[in-house]
């Protein structure tokens, strides 16, 4: 008789899928190629140009073939300590830095080694849980609230960390936030932190966005929890470089043995990151007049066309937190349930479905992958599909001392706008089907 076969899969990963963001990406991508009008709210990659600093330091470092250090070039340590001393107020060491290909990578070989429970917030970075599992554990997850604009308060972090009887507790956030565009400031951190230290936590604090802070004040958690605090950054988001997959951690000297574990399985998995982008990534990272003009440039950017979104969204009943940093907001439809349930339409999938086919607006539904109930009408909203070449040259010829004019989003950002105002048009047209 014969066998029953055995999956090739581990039993824990049978029902795994890849992440749903790149998934919807390369299909939106397709359809673009082949002359379709999208409007793709729906992937956060940044629109906005490397700096030529930047390109001219890769051009000429493309004859850099070596390995090197599993870590990262020394020269590159230092400028990623430096640039955070200016940035944050932050006291860093090389010797506590490891760069590697993308700062997903790090997150991922850290829940590798790392031995304790593993806490994530409910909404929270798509990939954040998906890592976890496939390194073996099952996170807790912490479920915030829209009345505390998503962010994870001390009586929820409490009673969170008292579920478990570990020892080695491992929190992971965002900060600013992905999806919901909420940051966190220095009174948040206070009231948080008194938890953390009473039970002793490990924070992964992704700060992939935090120069990306509408204010220009981002606040590290490494700046009032450095003892506990790993951070984690990279090049692909503020410095518009996501391609180079150049990201880098920096732990405190307390976690050495969590940081020798990551080298060392840094060193039998990627080896290092690649050496031009390692080279080139110094210039973006050595502090001068020019990067922080393109810092002070995308930020502002960003913030009037978050705002745009946040108006016209809210206008019509949408509800959504004031993105205040990055590229994302997390509009909840429920203004227009019994409309879209007169239509069989239930879930937040449904509803992008129908928006993508009706008006052409491509959103990432919230729901399970954004660890939300199925049934709530949550979209990570991406405010970023515009040509960021000719909106930050726009911006530059204004100057950096003049506000932006009224209509920069629609003159600059118009896919963006264009994409809001359909799916505002949408919105009206589901609520005047009902009366």
């Amino acid at each position: 008789m014969a066998k029953e076969p055995v999956s090739m899969i581990r039993p824990d990963l049978l029902g795994h899928a890849p992440a749903g963001n790149l998934t919807l990406n390369d299909k939106i991508k397709e359809l673009l190629s082949s002359g379709k009008t999208v409007y793709h709210l729906a992937f956060g990659q940044s629109p906005f140009p490397v700096m030529e600093s930047a390109l001219r330091s890769l051009a000429m470092n493309a004859g850099q073939t070596a390995y090197l250090p599993v870590t990262g070039i020394l020269e590159l340590r230092k400028a990623i300590c430096e640039f955070h001393r200016e940035f944050d107020d932050l006291d860093l060491q090389p010797e506590n830095v490891i760069v590697g290909p993308g700062s997903k990578e790090l997150i991922f070989l850290l829940l590798n080694v790392f031995n304790g429970d593993v806490f994530v917030l409910s909404p929270t970075w798509l990939t954040y849980q998906p890592q976890a599992r496939l390194a073996g554990h099952e996170p807790i997850v912490i479920t915030t609230e829209y009345r505390h604009e998503w962010r994870l308060t001390s009586d929820l972090l409490d009673r969170a960390l008292k579920r478990s009887s570990c020892q080695n507790k491992l929190l992971i956030l965002a900060n600013p936030d992905n999806p919901t565009g909420t940051v966190y400031t220095e009174d948040h951190w206070k009231d948080l932190v008194a938890i953390l230290r009473k039970h002793n936590v490990i924070v992964l604090s992704d700060e992939i966005y935090g120069r990306l802070t509408f204010s220009g004040n981002h606040c590290s958690l490494a700046k009032f929890y450095p003892e506990r605090t790993i951070l984690s950054t990279g090049l692909s988001k503020w410095a518009s470089a996501g391609g180079w997959r150049v990201g880098y951690h920096v732990y405190p000297t307390s976690l050495r043995p969590l940081l020798d574990a990551v080298r060392s399985a840094a060193s039998h998995s990627y080896t290092c990151a690649a050496a031009p982008m390692q080279y080139a990534a110094v210039s973006y990272l050595s502090i001068s007049e020019e990067t922080k003009a393109f810092i002070s440039h995308l930020r502002r950017i960003l913030e009037v066309v978050a705002g745009f979104c946040h108006h016209h969204l809210t206008e019509v009943g949408v509800k959504a937190v004031k993105s205040q940093g990055g590229f994302y907001m997390f509009p909840d439809f429920e203004a227009i349930r019994c409309a879209l349930a007169k239509r069989g339409i239930t879930t937040a999938q449904q509803m992008c479905d129908a928006i993508f086919d009706e008006v052409s607006v491509a959103l990432m539904p919230g729901g399970p992958s954004f660890l939300r109930p199925v049934d709530e009408l949550t979209v990570r909203l991406c405010f970023v599909n515009f040509d960021g070449h000719a909106a930050l040259k726009a911006g530059e010829s204004v100057g950096l001392n003049n506000p932006l004019p009224v209509d920069f989003v629609e003159e600059y950002c118009a896919l963006t706008a264009e994409g809001i105002l359909a799916l505002k048009k949408w919105v009206i047209s589901q609520k005047n089907n009902v009366s």
